[in-house]
Formats: C-alpha cells, sequence, structure tokens
C-alpha cells in the first residue's frame, strides 16, 4: 500500500469539513472589510524567496522544498503566501497605480521540509490578506480587528500581542545596540543565534530555546529606541485596540520569522493548543515591493496557520437540506435520474441512491447524507405517475404526482 509523505495529510470527512468551514467564515469576512480573492502558484523561482523571506531565515536555509525543473530554472513550492501576492501585484503593474489601494485575500497550501508535529505539517494550509497602498496605522488595526472577527466566529479564545520593528531611520542605531550586547554573550548562546548576529541580529531575538530567552531578557528594546514617527504610530495603535477592548500586550521579543517585517508586528495566541500557542501573524512590510523590484509602496497583511486551529473550531451543527431520491424497484431509476437533473438545474442539492431496495432502507440512507426530504418510487406510484415524500424535519409524508416533486 501507498501512503501519503509524512508531514502530508489528507483532508477527508471531519477534517475536509473543517477545514471548508475555516476558509469559507474568513473569506466572508475578508469580503466585508473589502479584502478580494486572489490565488498564486504553488510553484515559484527560488530567488523569488531568498530576496523577500532572507537568506537569514530558517525557512531559506533549511526547510524550503527546492529543486531543479526540466528546463534547468531553480524553483521551490512556496513556504509562505505573502512574497507570491506581493510578485503577482508587481507582475500586474498595480504598484505603478499612483494613489490605488488593493486589498487581497487568499487561502491554500504552503510546504516546508520541518519536523512534522501537531498542528505543524510539511504540507499545511494558511489563510491571509495583503494590503497594498495604504501606511495609515489604522490598516494596521483593521488587519487585526479582521484576525479578532475571524477568530471569534470560529468561537476560537485568543490574545494579542503587539511589537514595533521600526524602520529605516531607527533600526541601524538600535541593530549596534543590539549587536554590542549580542558579543556580550555570544559564547552562551546557541548555534543559529551566533549565525544570527553577522546576517541579522534583530532575528536573534526570535529564537526558541529556552536558555537563549533567558539570555536576551536584558537586551536593548526596540521599542526604546523607536524613531518620533514610529513610536506615534504604535501609541496609536494600543490606543485603537484599548478603544476596541482587543486584549493585547506589548512583546519585545516578537520579531516575527520572516526577514521582510518593518513597523508593527502583531501574533493572535491561544491557550488552547498547548506550547505552540500562536495561531496568526502578521505585520507590516512597506519595503517589500521594493525589494522584488516593484515601486515603493506600502504594505501589510497576516496569515493564519489552519492546521494550528482545525481542533479548536466549532462547526455549527448542520440543518438537514435537500433530497434523497430513491426506487424500490428498477423501472423507477429513469423517473429518479430525470427528477434529480431538475431539482439540482433549479440550485437544489440532491443525492440519488441507484439500488433499488425497501422503504427503510431509503430513510436510512436520507438520514446519513442529512437530507430534509426522501422521496421514493415504489410500485403503486410507479404505475400511477407519483412519488411518495416525507418532509424528515417535519415528520409529515404524502404522494403527490412526480411532476409536483
Amino acid at each position: 500500500m501507498i501512503n501519503a509523505l509524512r508531514g502530508m495529510k489528507d483532508l477527508i470527512f471531519e477534517d475536509a469539513e473543517r477545514y471548508r468551514y475555516v476558509t469559507e467564515t474568513a473569506a466572508k469576512i475578508a469580503s466585508n472589510y473589502g479584502f478580494e480573492y486572489i490565488e498564486t502558484p504553488i510553484l515559484e523561482e527560488t530567488r523569488l524567496f531568498r530576496r523577500s523571506v532572507g537568506e537569514s531565515s530558517d525557512i531559506v536555509g533549511k526547510e524550503m522544498y527546492r529543486f531543479t525543473d526540466k528546463g534547468g530554472n531553480d524553483v521551490c513550492l512556496r513556504p509562505e503566501g505573502t512574497a507570491g501576492v506581493v510578485r503577482a501585484f508587481i507582475q500586474a503593474k498595480l504598484d505603478r497605480q499612483q494613489g490605488q489601494k488593493y486589498r487581497f485575500f487568499y487561502f491554500g497550501p504552503m510546504f516546508r521540509y520541518e519536523r512534522p508535529q501537531k498542528g505543524r505539517l510539511r504540507q499545511f494550509h494558511q489563510f491571509g490578506v495583503e494590503s497594498f497602498g495604504e501606511k495609515s496605522v489604522a490598516e494596521d488595526f483593521t488587519l487585526i480587528q479582521m484576525l479578532s472577527d475571524i477568530f471569534d466566529a470560529l468561537g476560537i479564545r485568543y490574545s494579542v500581542q503587539i511589537n514595533s520593528l521600526g524602520c529605516d531611520a531607527c533600526r541601524p542605531p538600535y541593530r549596534e545596540n543590539l549587536v554590542s550586547h549580542l558579543e556580550g554573550i555570544r559564547e552562551e548562546l546557541c548555534e543559529d543565534c551566533r549565525r544570527r548576529i553577522e546576517s541579522n541580529p534583530i532575528r536573534v531575538l526570535d529564537c526558541k530555546n529556552e536558555h537563549c530567552q533567558e539570555l536576551l531578557s536584558e537586551a536593548p528594546r526596540i521599542t526604546h529606541n523607536l524613531c518620533d514617527d514610529c513610536d506615534r504610530d504604535f501609541q496609536q495603535l494600543q490606543d485603537l485596540l484599548s478603544n476596541a477592548r482587543i486584549p493585547y500586550r506589548v512583546d519585545p521579543n516578537l520579531v516575527r520569522g520572516l526577514d521582510y517585517y518593518t513597523g508593527t508586528a502583531f501574533e493572535f495566541v491561544s491557550d488552547e493548543i498547548g506550547a505552540q500557542s500562536a495561531i496568526a501573524g502578521g505585520g507590516r512590510y512597506d519595503r517589500l515591493v521594493e525589494y522584488l523590484d516593484g515601486r515603493p509602496t506600502p504594505g501589510i497583511g497576516f496569515a493564519i496557520g489552519i492546521e494550528r486551529i482545525m481542533e479548536l473550531v466549532r462547526i455549527p451543527e448542520k440543518e438537514r437540506s435537500g433530497w434523497y431520491l430513491g426506487t424500490m424497484i428498477p423501472e423507477g431509476i429513469d423517473s429518479i435520474l430525470k427528477l434529480a437533473h431538475k431539482k439540482r438545474k433549479n440550485g437544489e442539492k440532491v443525492v440519488v441512491e441507484y439500488s433499488p431496495k425497501g422503504l427503510k432502507g431509503h430513510l436510512k440512507g436520507a438520514d446519513k447524507v442529512g437530507a430534509r426530504y426522501c422521496a421514493v418510487i415504489g410500485e403503486d406510484e410507479w404505475k400511477n405517475g407519483s412519488i411518495w415524500v416525507k418532509d424528515l424535519l417535519r415528520k409529515e409524508e404524502k404522494v403527490i404526482p412526480i411532476q409536483e416533486a
């Protein structure tokens, strides 16, 4: 027997239903916020992620599914969604539309070669949004508010962690202060952190090693080194969150795992999933469009790890809907198929049982598929051109001409 690859999982039955419920719920809320659907290819040029996510990130350094295709191109399966959307944004020349604002949402599979564990797979799914052309901190707040609306709708408890990563004006002096501190504890840090001191020191703060986190407790805080503009924006964001009664706390070590973030960074966490508590995150990336050869365009987005929240989602109990059609005699199948086709063309859900069986068997079948109506042709109905129909919700039944069905 051939099994799915390690870290890859089929979505069937309840898992498929949960995935569909999450994406449909999130898509509806994103649409209510004025976001439009976009879909980008799963396969992209490797250099897209090397330039956007960053050479120093674990994703590029360790986790990408990367290979050379038959045309000699260096390609990879997308490890995250933002870079592909930004590439599509530039390729469509939307960055040249001065003063225009564009907002997109998407969902689908991403790929990272890492150790599989609960809620973390090698093929996983994300729901994400990206907003381009709006530099107001009110947009930062709006995306956090949208995320809170999504998790409220899904019945998931959460809290929000926020930070500011500064801008090109305040990050260089902060980097100097941070590197100076890290050099003093270099030998006690893990190997990854020692490497990042040279390549991207701010990502040392993102290390998940408990010993490193203890050592970093006295590290300089970027929120203490913000320029006037970044400090004003960060204070305004906190005021907006407080006024909206969205629970949050400032986490000075929150830097996110990707190199393209600037300004606001945020994560949604839940205590319902154990140690791996992050269920969504995002932030501002005002330089990313420019890094990928587009015209300077402010941007901000977020992504939800769908597998991380699957077990937490509370799906409303399904109401009975649609029709179950069956026959007790072989001669009735033609009439059943014609009736089913007419109903489907009218937009109704119809399940057909092709095999003749007794009424009890048909009622069980209708119950199994959650149909509201069970309609069956027996020998008498076949002779009379009628059909027996039962409303399984109201427990009412009658025999009617098949044309009326």
